[in-house]
């Protein structure tokens, strides 16, 4: 991506104006995440014994980290289950396809 189709958004991160580079309409986007993490590493430093901002950053990429490999997996689980009622649904017609004629 050009850098023409970029621009510069700011963000606050751990309580630090940081400026990003972001394609133009996806500003509340970077804004939202930026909220999701700050909200996370609190959450962190709250239910742990973990004070240091950037150990409750780590924590929180991990924890971020796991939920998604875990929505992969369901979403690989959920595609493999659609393909195989597509399957039946397809097995099913074409037999009764065969059967009226």
């Amino acid at each position: 991506m050009s850098e023409l189709q970029n621009q510069r958004v700011t963000v606050e991160l751990l309580g630090k104006e940081q400026q990003f580079a972001c394609p133009v309409g996806q500003e509340a986007a970077l804004k939202a995440a930026a909220k999701n993490l700050n909200d996370l590493v609190e959450k962190m430093k709250q239910r742990s014994t973990i004070k240091n901002e950037q150990n409750a950053l780590l924590m929180a990429a991990l924890n971020l980290s796991h939920e998604l490999l875990e929505a992969q997996t369901q979403q690989a689980v959920d595609q493999q289950q659609q393909d195989q009622l597509i399957d039946k649904l397809s097995q099913q017609l074409a037999s009764d396809s065969t059967v009226n004629k």
